[in-house]
């Protein structure tokens, strides 16, 4: 799961949320099916080699494969997003790192901060948000949708507990 609970031994220090899109291509997958891309854009031009037509389909083979080097890397820079959550007794703080470089942070009181589950009408299905100190902001959205009902329960759980203490 793309995100992960870290708990601190002061139990005053809180927990913290990180959050990170799921990347189904690693890194070193990403060079295999660049390398992949090439062979097979190259492997019908073995039967025009030493003839003009090779000079033809060539260019189209390159721009192929450079789009698809291009897609990837775009893919990849707008999968840097980071949403980190520090929740201790006094405060909630959500801090989200955009791939541009951009933060935006928000803060609240757990007590009384609720967590929402919006199955329709956000952005995408059961979306999440948290809503306090007079403001709503989304979490987790670039999650799947079982993984946005996961962190649902997950915060729900937290902030019941943290507005116990």
């Amino acid at each position: 799961m793309p995100y992960s609970w870290t708990e601190n031994a002061d139990p005053q220090a809180g927990a913290e949320l990180r959050l990170w899109p799921h990347r189904s291509l690693p890194l070193p997958g990403f060079a295999a099916v660049i390398l992949g891309m090439f062979a097979f854009a190259c492997l019908p031009m073995l039967a025009v080699i030493g003839t003009a037509v090779l000079w033809g389909v060539l260019p189209f083979a390159l721009i192929a494969v450079g789009g698809l080097w291009i897609a990837l890397r775009r893919s990849y820079r707008d999968g840097e997003i980071l949403e980190e959550l520090r929740l201790t007794e006094e405060a909630i703080r959500l801090t989200r790192r955009d791939p541009k470089g951009a933060v935006q942070e928000w803060q609240s009181n757990p007590y009384w901060t609720r967590v929402e589950l919006h199955e329709q009408g956000g952005p995408v299905p059961y979306y999440v948000t948290l809503r306090g100190s007079g403001r709503q902001v989304e979490i987790g959205a670039f999650l799947s949708e079982d993984e946005r009902k996961a962190l649902y329960g997950d915060l729900r759980a937290r902030l019941s507990a943290a507005a116990r203490l």
